[in-house]
């Protein structure tokens, strides 16, 4: 089987090249914006014409969620229109498709876990580029699947984790936000999930969550972090409106999960136990 994966250098696609790395009958072709430049719509078609894959992971996408509210031409050129351009070629070619979305697709306004078929009403750029994203891929691929997901961390790349961690060792003390609810997504997990699904023996399209089990703040998220890692500096809490951003985010953004464990029988690990397994094997 022929897999093509976007975004190859990203923390998802980083983790699907470790996960496909160690499996047997598939041609795995990983492309990172120069290969695929997601923001030159016009060649996009003729360059995954190339490769002629049975599958696309779309993991590729726009995501400095501050800098889109000055960059909106940007963000909407790679998060609504290269997903457009992929899932036409896809329904063209008869090409199935995983895409990856986001939970910024919620106001935050909820206070029980999103199910798939909740409303959406994103607040800020990044959020309403991705919906945008998501409208195209189900318009032009309805056969396609779509993988929302949160607060996504890795070994490889930027993020919250790393942050702290850098924080936290320059510093005796640092401030955390602690009224924005969610859980946080370790990358590895998400990456063997969608292995499951390309390898399960049904395909049942549509819009999935994903993230780990647990429901927590991102300061209790860097407690963890200082927990596990044995640190000493101080952690405070503080509400969002003492760490103001360009970029509004959903205050409450927990995923129901139980679509995608039920559909694909995928087992997802709880966010602490997957924390330490990274924390154990970051470099």
């Amino acid at each position: 089987m022929k897999v093509l994966v976007t975004g190859a250098n990203g923390q998802l696609g980083s983790e699907l090249k470790d996960v496909f790395h160690t499996k047997i009958g598939y041609e795995c072709y990983f492309l990172d914006r120069t290969q695929l430049p997601l923001d030159q719509q016009f060649i996009i078609q003729d360059i995954l014409a190339i490769y002629q894959p049975d599958i696309i992971i779309h993991a590729g996408a726009y995501t400095a969620v501050d800098k889109a509210e000055s960059d909106q031409v940007m963000a909407e050129s790679v998060n609504h229109f290269a997903s457009e351009e992929i899932a036409q070629y896809c329904h063209l070619q008869n090409i199935r498709l995983i895409a990856i979305s986001t939970d910024y697709v919620f106001d935050g306004n909820s206070n029980t876990p999103l199910k798939e078929d909740a409303s959406v009403s994103p607040i800020n750029v990044y959020g309403e580029t991705k919906l945008k994203g998501e409208q195209a891929i189900q318009k032009w691929c309805p056969d396609a699947i779509i993988i929302r997901t949160s607060w996504v961390y890795s070994t490889y790349g930027n993020n919250f984790v790393k942050t702290m961690l850098r924080l936290m060792n320059e510093r005796d003390e640092i401030s955390v936000i602690n009224d924005q609810i969610g859980s946080p997504t370790y990358a590895k997990d998400l990456a063997q999930a969608i292995l499951t699904i390309i390898e399960s023996s049904k395909w049942i399209a549509g819009i999935y969550n994903y993230s780990n089990e647990g429901e927590i703040s991102w300061y209790d998220f860097a407690m963890a972090i200082r927990e596990i890692k044995s640190l000493d500096c101080k952690i405070n809490p503080i509400p969002t409106t003492q760490y103001p951003t360009p970029a509004a985010r959903p205050k409450f953004s927990l995923l129901d999960k139980m679509k995608i464990k039920t559909t694909f029988g995928i087992t997802i690990p709880d966010w602490k136990n997957s924390l330490n397994h990274m924390l154990n094997n970051i470099v």
